[in-house]
């Protein structure tokens, strides 16, 4: 009998628990990164202990899902770009996973539901508000994909930026095991909306931009890039999140 794999996405239980073949996976993550670079987490009590929630980062490298996998002390899905899902290596390996493929550059309604799903169902979905690397080294504009999942779901935003795993490679071409860093931020969640209005293009943009503004504020300076300003339009969130040092 077929079995309709987006059925069952749909009515899932998404456990936040690190287990079975995820954690033995993790495991083998953190040693690779152990051996290439030093690891430093901060933050880990801003996190919940349960889903649903968004985790939501800045995106830099390829190396930023490893790094938030093992930073991270709970399991949370997250979205790979389609083309890999027929790769030898990556397709299996991120299809065992459970990641959410998404063709970028277009609205994928079977990985929105996915999305949707893994809320509903209790989870932690982990997004990057950009929607891909950043090909300067610094933050670039944000998308509306996370802002409008919050305000879907009305679930919390936990925001976490990771530094330093883009000089890993050059690092280690000068013997040197570099510094990555997480720094986890406190949990908000989107505006409310007023009972019988509909969220507006201009409630997604202001979020995505609240969005923006605080993981800018949790980063060095010559990482804020399009959010170099935060200091003088959100000096509140540079001295909310100045408890976690930058």
């Amino acid at each position: 009998m077929e079995v309709n794999a987006e059925a069952m996405a749909e009515t899932e239980s998404y456990s936040p628990e690190i287990r079975g073949w995820y954690r033995i996976v993790r495991n083998i993550v953190r040693f690779l990164l152990w051996v290439l670079a030093r690891l430093e987490v901060k933050g880990l009590e801003n996190v919940p202990d349960q889903g649903p929630y968004l985790l939501v980062s800045n995106h830099l490298h390829w190396l930023d899902p490893p790094v938030i996998m093992v930073a991270f002390p709970h399991r949370a899905r997250l979205f790979a770009a389609a083309k890999r899902e027929k790769h030898w290596f990556f397709g299996p390996l991120f299809r065992s996973l459970g990641v959410i493929w998404v063709h970028r550059g277009e609205v994928d309604r079977k990985a929105l539901r996915h999305a949707l799903a893994v809320l509903k169902g209790g989870g932690i979905l982990g997004m990057a508000p950009e929607g891909t690397r950043s090909a300067t080294g610094a933050m670039q504009q944000g998308r509306g994909g996370v802002a409008y999942l919050a305000y879907r779901t009305n679930v919390r935003i936990v925001p976490v930026v990771v530094t330093g795993q883009e000089k890993v490679f050059s690092a280690l071409a000068r013997f040197r095991r570099p510094r990555i860093r997480a720094v986890f931020g406190t949990p908000f969640k989107p505006p409310p909306v007023a009972e019988g209005e509909r969220v507006s293009s201009a409630d997604i943009r202001a979020l995505t931009e609240e969005i923006m503004y605080r993981l800018a504020a949790m980063l060095p300076v010559e990482y804020r890039g399009l959010y170099a300003d935060v200091a003088d339009k959100r000096p509140d969130l540079m001295a909310s999140y100045a408890v976690h040092g930058r």
